[in-house]
């Protein structure tokens, strides 16, 4: 039982077709869906499930599975509050549509991307990460000074540049001998499935990353450094939303 990740493929699929593998008191499973679970520092997505006579269940958020005989590809869907009649009538291998919600999401394009361009730009291991549909934050393991103006101009150019920015995979060995291209202390990266998912932005990044993009830097339209503090004596915090 492995749910087909559609959104690793396709960031901009917003619905899918498809079946119920598993319930449980923690939520609904189903063998393929579009909804990207909690993980690598970026939220999991909302939505409904609609049921073949129309019936809608609101999905308020995705969470991957912690079930026995769960895979590390299972993804929860978890039902909002107050559908327990709803929820009760559901069964085993019963067909589903599965759509989420596109403008969240779509933000959480934007800013993750954004994210990465932030580490094009500050050149320090990144030590705790958190993507929402309101803000990108980032801690950097520095004790350097951080300029707003600078950070917000650099990211600017990149966005104008229209860079754009694909996925490619490599083998768990091969991320193992390429030890430079993890950027991030507190995230590893999405190993376990015998390949390494990687985002590439053309011309400016290379990092594994199991999260959901853009596909051109132009789409994340105009950042704005929000906050800028000192977290600790070898750590500062950036927090990115879009003006």
């Amino acid at each position: 039982m492995t749910t087909q990740a559609l959104f690793r493929n396709d960031a901009y699929l917003t619905r899918c077709e498809a079946s119920i593998t598993h319930l449980d008191e923690h939520g609904i499973v189903l063998d393929r869906t579009v909804f990207y679970p909690l993980g690598g520092g970026q939220a999991g997505d909302t939505g409904v499930l609609e049921l073949a006579d129309g019936t809608r269940i609101e999905i308020a958020d995705a969470r991957k599975a912690k079930f026995d005989g769960a895979t590390v590809d299972d993804v929860v869907h978890v039902p909002a509050p107050g559908q327990a009649l709803l929820l009760s009538r559901l069964r085993v291998g019963e067909a589903v549509v599965a759509e989420i919600d596109w403008a969240r999401r779509y933000r959480h394009m934007r800013l993750h991307t954004a994210a990465h361009l932030m580490c094009a730009v500050l050149p320090y291991a990144v030590d705790g990460c958190s993507i929402t549909a309101d803000y990108a934050r980032m801690d950097f393991a520095t004790a350097e000074p951080i300029e707003r103006e600078q950070v917000e101009a650099r990211l600017a150019e990149l966005v104008k540049g229209e860079h754009r920015v694909s996925t490619e995979w490599i083998t768990d060995e091969e991320m193992t001998a390429r030890p430079e291209l993890v950027r991030t202390m507190s995230v590893k990266p999405p190993m376990g499935l015998g390949r390494v998912r990687l985002l590439r932005i053309e011309s400016v990044d290379l990092q594994p990353c199991g999260g959901t993009h853009v596909a051109n830097t132009a789409e994340i339209g105009v950042l704005r450094v929000a906050k800028l503090e000192k977290k600790s004596a070898r750590t500062r915090r950036l927090v990115l939303e879009i003006a």
